[in-house]
């Protein structure tokens, strides 16, 4: 375990005290005025464009409207799906306000009869916004984009509040449960009882991340924080699809570990692979880490799972004596664009 001075020590940037910070960003955030109004009367399509830390909102907003009749892309790259058109609203990331690639899908946007916003801290983003009259929302950056999660998202909330089946009581719901999640996880608490850093002091090896289909946000949020923050490689393995391949991979000896992402109310099916996967690997002395998801709305449960994920890879990385927060490698390939 840890004590508070190592972690103010490994972690000198920070990025814990932001973390601390998640469930207070939410509630100000979403309650935040928005400065522009959208006619969303004809929308049909959503495109959220982002990268990296900034594209996390993103990934979740499409978790949480996969149940409605809004049709959703998430856009990593520099193309704008054929299927934009007029009654599409595009959704453009960067919290740094300087990433090529969404600045790129902005720039398609023009090209397109399709509605605009855009958020950012500022930067490039915000500047191209003023100039072709496209509407900016402008965020604060904690620390990093990574950290910045709760502010993107929730501003969109605050944006897509009462549209396609986003309501207030649910996201209410999920602010009122990262509250409760902080006190167990948080700085404040770092004792055996913290399900983050006992989950941080698990992981020794390569993780592998089974999640179901309706947690996909969650379980590609932790492997880029792994990879981001604790700086170690990690995969993700949709758990039906699992059982079809990756599951044979188990045959022979490997230096990775299991970790079960779960729903607290998955699909009956899914529940069913959950317990054979579980019975596998306890036939055949796999150690595994399993956690379950709070009760509530597809929103309580993802966001919370990734309070609870993220804050476990800082964890990890204080306990190997890494700083979480600089990304060396990241720099490196935006200075080579």
């Amino acid at each position: 375990m840890i004590d508070k001075a190592i972690l103010k020590k490994y972690d000198s940037n920070g990025m814990h005290e932001a973390y601390d910070q998640w469930p207070k960003l939410a509630a100000e955030y979403y309650e935040k005025p928005i400065n522009f109004d959208i006619d969303f009367g004809d929308v049909d399509h959503i495109v959220f464009a982002g990268m990296g830390g900034s594209a996390a909102a993103g990934e979740i907003l499409c978790g949480v409207l996969s149940k409605s009749n809004i049709h959703t892309t998430m856009v990593k790259g520099y193309t704008l799906p054929n299927t934009v058109d007029s009654n599409t609203l595009i959704v453009a990331t960067s919290v740094s306000g300087n990433s090529v690639e969404p600045l790129t899908i902005l720039v398609e946007s023009k090209k397109t009869r399709a509605q605009v916003v855009a958020f950012s801290s500022g930067g490039k983003m915000q500047d191209y916004c003023k100039k072709n009259s496209i509407h900016h929302n402008t965020i604060k950056e904690v620390n990093s984009p990574r950290a910045t999660l709760p502010i993107v998202l929730y501003s969109m909330l605050s944006l897509l509040e009462g549209k396609f089946g986003i309501k207030d009581g649910n996201v209410n719901e999920s602010i009122a449960q990262l509250m409760e999640t902080g006190k167990k996880i948080n700085s404040e608490n770092l004792s055996e009882e913290n399900p983050s850093l006992e989950l941080a002091s698990w992981i020794n090896k390569i993780p592998v991340i089974y999640y179901p289909y309706g947690l996909y946000a969650a379980a590609l949020r932790f492997k880029n924080s792994l990879q981001e923050t604790s700086k170690c490689n990690a995969m993700t393995e949709d758990v039906v699809e699992a059982c079809h391949n990756n599951i044979v991979s188990w045959e022979r000896p490997a230096s990775v570990q299991p970790i079960l992402i779960r729903g607290v109310d998955d699909y009956i099916k899914t529940k069913e692979r959950w317990e054979i996967l579980k019975e596998y690997f306890n036939e055949n002395k796999i150690e595994f880490h399993e956690i379950i998801s709070v009760q509530g709305s597809i929103l309580t449960k993802i966001i919370n799972l990734i309070y609870l994920l993220d804050y476990a890879t800082i964890y990890n990385a204080v306990i190997n004596k890494i700083d979480p927060t600089p990304v060396k490698s990241i720099d490196y390939i935006k200075s080579k664009l």
